[in-house]
């Protein structure tokens, strides 16, 4: 007798899930797609040509980085603020890093949220200005002035075993360095911008990361929506009775929870075992005090990306812990029909 042929997960029965397990898991494998080749640009993209501006900028009050004088680099990032960027890219720091090490030096407290609005509005506003009064006055000014101290000294000695943040080849001869980079011919501007972008992109991948997962979620608000589906989509570090951590969509409420959706996309493993992890401990809560009785509410996870299609006993436990019920991007079409939601379709 030929095997009987299977279809997804949320389509199978329990006993059809635990004894056809392998296959199932393939058949969400064959179903994740990777969108890591495509991101969204986000409010705070920076195209190459404004962070150009911002680097010419400073090259030319600096007298091609000759010069790291802290007041003209100071003028020069508050009257083109992406110029801020610029300079955080030759340090190779993030802004919590550079706002440590600024506090350090100078003694003027500059902490991560400080540094972090300032460096999110010279990328949203780069043709602006920064405020050059008051307290954020004074934090940026330190912030400029801890930049030109550890640009122009350079990369110092550390042990053998070790290595220097500024040991790159732009940044460990200190401002002599720096001058000998701008004046040969390939362009320092590029590889600061790449820099910025990070190994390659990361930086920007990191800052747009909650608009990467909101794809998915907007795609089951859509399906939800058209078929007249009451929900509550919670948000980020919302506190719900009887969960200790929020689960993403309750319906049709979380005041008489019925279906729980747990939604992620993501690129890497690690993030999708803790949220194979989540999942495990909402199975466990559902279950709670039932004595053999049906779970509380259903459980079902929405998933993306090639990070959950790395450890094939993460998709298992998943599998296991939804009773089959995981849908990717491309079956969110079913989503309704084939789960407890379609009891509350209106549509």
């Amino acid at each position: 007798m030929g095997r009987k042929k299977v279809s997804y997960p949320f389509e199978a029965s329990v006993s059809q899930l635990r004894k056809h397990t392998d296959v199932y898991v393939d058949s969400v494998f064959s179903c994740l797609e990777s969108e890591f080749l495509v991101l969204p640009r986000g409010p705070g993209f920076v195209e190459y040509a404004t962070f150009e501006t911002g680097y010419e900028a400073l090259k030319r009050a600096t007298q091609g980085f000759k010069r790291l004088d802290a007041d003209k680099a100071l003028a020069v990032v508050q009257a083109t603020p992406i110029a801020f960027i610029v300079l955080r890219s030759m340090l190779g720091f993030t802004p919590p890093e550079w706002a440590y090490v600024t506090t350090q030096r100078t003694g003027v407290t500059v902490n991560q949220g400080a540094v972090r609005t300032l460096d999110r509005k010279a990328r949203a506003e780069p043709e602006g200005s920064l405020p050059n009064s008051g307290l954020t006055g004074e934090r940026l000014k330190a912030l400029i002035q801890a930049a030109c101290e550890l640009l122009g000294e350079g990369a110092p000695e550390v042990d053998s075993d070790k290595i220097h943040r500024l040991d790159k080849a732009d940044t460990r001869g200190g401002a002599d360095g720096l001058r000998r980079m701008s004046e040969l011919g390939m362009p320092y501007a590029m590889v600061l911008y790449e820099r910025f972008l990070g190994r390659p992109f990361a930086g920007h991948r990191d800052s747009v990361s909650e608009l990467i997962g909101d794809s998915l979620e907007s795609a089951i608000e859509d399906v939800l929506h058209k078929a007249g589906v009451s929900f509550r989509k919670t948000k980020r570090a919302e506190r719900i009775d009887g969960f200790d951590q929020a689960p993403d969509f309750i319906i049709p409420s979380e005041f008489n929870p019925q279906v729980i959706i747990e939604a992620k996309l993501t690129e890497d493993d690690g993030t999708a075992r803790d949220k194979v992890a989540r999942i495990q401990r909402l199975d466990t809560l559902r279950r709670e005090g039932q004595r053999g009785r049906k779970p509380k509410y259903e459980l079902v996870a929405c998933i993306g990306g090639r990070g959950f299609g790395v450890r094939r006993e993460d998709m298992r436990r998943m599998l296991y812990a939804t009773d089959g019920k995981v849908f990717t991007l491309k079956t969110l079409g079913k989503l309704v029909a084939c789960t407890r939601i379609s009891e509350f379709a209106a549509k």
